[in-house]
């Protein structure tokens, strides 16, 4: 039955993409355009960039600067959201002013992620921070006060303290929520760290594509750039899904 289901989920979007590529192929060579590249164009290019190894070098750049925000701000956000949580005071404190920078764009912090941190790794990293942080902080505090208060007061009538009951009963009924949280803070990192990269910064993908475009119209890398952007995007995105399927969290999402 599953892999009927997974051959199923495959197939229609196979036949979409493919139509996709089809009808772009056709608009391009019916246009007779010289700038805008064919399919086979962007593989070939693709081609290229594996063969010189710069394609590694960039995947590397942008996977390395996602991985340490991303991971800075889950270190922040998980116990910062508990915190909140289980503390009204500190919730009624704090979530007014995250509510309030949540919906800044974190491209709107790139002239001052330059201005502190200079052009360089610290200044992606910051704005994927940003990017990452306030979405895990939130959901975790969301997911602690969807918690019925029943099994808060069992743990108590039991003498559970105050360590086990948030080790034993909060974190394992918050883990769905903080992996929300996690899926929205890895997707929107994804399209900060390229946007970073476009900017103020000579290595990643971003990079490459600004760099593609300048360096003699190759429309070819640029369409490249972003199709990879994409299929990693994707990739994320199915990782953290991935997640869904352990033991801890895996009764949330049981249909």
């Amino acid at each position: 039955m599953r892999t009927r289901l997974t051959a199923k989920s495959l197939f229609l979007p196979s036949v979409l993409l493919a139509l996709l590529v089809s009808v772009w192929w056709a608009a391009v060579v019916r246009s007779g355009s010289v700038i805008f590249p064919t399919p086979w164009q962007v593989v070939t290019g693709t081609v290229e960039l594996i063969n010189d190894g710069t394609l590694w070098d960039h995947i590397g750049a942008s996977l390395m600067r996602v991985g340490a925000g991303f991971l800075l701000a889950f270190v922040v956000a998980i116990p910062l959201g508990l915190w909140m949580g289980r503390v009204n005071s500190v919730y009624m404190t704090l979530n007014p002013v995250f509510q309030m920078l949540r919906p800044i764009s974190p491209i709107a912090w790139i002239p001052i992620a330059i201005l502190w941190f200079g052009i360089g790794n610290a200044s992606p990293i910051f704005l994927i921070f940003i990017a990452s942080v306030f979405p895990m902080i939130l959901q975790t505090a969301v997911g602690v006060h969807s918690i019925d208060p029943r099994y808060l007061r069992a743990a108590e009538n039991f003498g559970v303290s105050r360590f086990e009951a948030m080790r034993r009963v909060v974190v394992p009924a918050v883990l769905p929520q903080v992996l929300i949280g996690m899926r929205v803070g890895v997707g929107v990192a994804w399209l900060v760290v390229v946007a970073a990269e476009m900017i103020a910064l000579k290595s990643g993908l971003g990079y490459m594509i600004m760099d593609s475009r300048n360096a003699g119209n190759r429309y070819d890398l640029v369409i490249a750039g972003m199709v990879i952007i994409g299929i990693i995007g994707l990739l994320l995105d199915s990782l953290m899904r991935s997640f869904e399927g352990l033991k801890s969290v895996r009764w949330q999402y049981v249909k």
